[in-house]
């Protein structure tokens, strides 16, 4: 990748720390020239239960066109909330179109999580995210959103590490090169008794799976994916490695979330500029 330019499709949320609001902090922090599309403008994170919530894809079909008359392009562009099929299939022509120009396409299925989608989050959705995968270079589903857009059965239980690697390549039978997903509990080797917490993925390039454990904080903050992805893609712009990149993404949300995890309303999300020296 030689160009570090990344555009950012994703909700903006004006009280709460998730979506295109806490990925700006962190990727300004790590020195990439970031610019953003909101897929939708959301009064508040959906953990409150109650929001408003303005979809632009009317806007967005008036955006392209000017970019393209402009000359404007990016290096990388990264999606996550889709409002509807037909804003998919928007921002997924758009993404593909950019990428025969050599734009690299990041894409966060963002759905759901512990077995059940998002509040607001409506099953069409999994369609439009299936769009989104089609034309992806990499994407970083946790293991729910896996398994919705794989027809996989969601389970609590541990799951071998081959039963991942096939969730791993039934997502690339969708059209993603790299894959890694989040929050996967793995059954430990015969060697081994009960289970790991893991991130686990394919790297197209060098064509081989990996997995990298972690600890588990028994704490729930909303937008912890949303910095995940950010130093994720961060990283990988700067030319780290995909596996290195991902336990770099997974070392400063562990310690976020544990520098955090005795504030008192948690939907407001990880007060991210606090911690951006941990990006260092």
């Amino acid at each position: 990748m030689q160009r570090k330019e990344l555009l950012i499709i994703n909700d903006m949320c004006g009280y709460g720390k998730v979506a295109t609001v806490a990925m700006l902090p962190v990727l300004s922090y790590l020195g990439i020239p970031t610019f953003n599309l909101p897929t939708a403008i959301v009064s508040n994170n959906l953990e409150y239960g109650k929001f408003n919530l303005l979809d632009t894809t009317e806007y967005m079909k008036g955006v392209f066109p000017v970019w393209k008359e402009l000359g404007f392009s990016f290096g990388a562009i990264a999606t996550g909330f889709i409002a509807s099929e037909k804003q998919a299939e928007i921002v997924a022509d758009y993404c593909s179109e950019q990428a025969q120009l050599g734009t690299t396409i990041f894409v966060d299925p963002i759905m759901g999580d512990e077995g059940k989608l998002y509040n607001g989050v409506t099953p069409s959705t999994i369609l439009s995210m299936r769009r989104m995968v089609s034309v992806a270079h990499l994407i970083v589903p946790n293991y729910t959103e896996a398994c919705y857009l794989t027809d996989t059965p969601y389970t609590n239980e541990p799951i071998s590490l081959q039963e991942a690697y096939g969730l791993i390549d039934r997502l690339r039978r969708i059209g993603s090169r790299s894959v890694i997903i989040t929050s996967m509990t793995i059954e430990q080797t015969s060697d081994n008794v009960g289970y790991t917490k893991a991130v686990v993925g394919y790297n197209a390039a060098s064509e081989e799976y990996f997995t990298l454990p972690y600890h588990e904080i028994p704490v729930r903050f909303p937008g912890t994916g949303d910095i995940f992805s950010s130093v994720l893609f961060g990283n990988l712009l700067k030319g780290v490695s995909l596996e290195e990149s991902t336990q770099k993404a997974m070392d400063v949300v562990a310690q976020m979330i544990f520098l955090s995890q005795h504030q008192e309303d948690k939907f407001r999300g990880i007060p991210i500029e606090k911690y951006l020296s941990l990006l260092s």
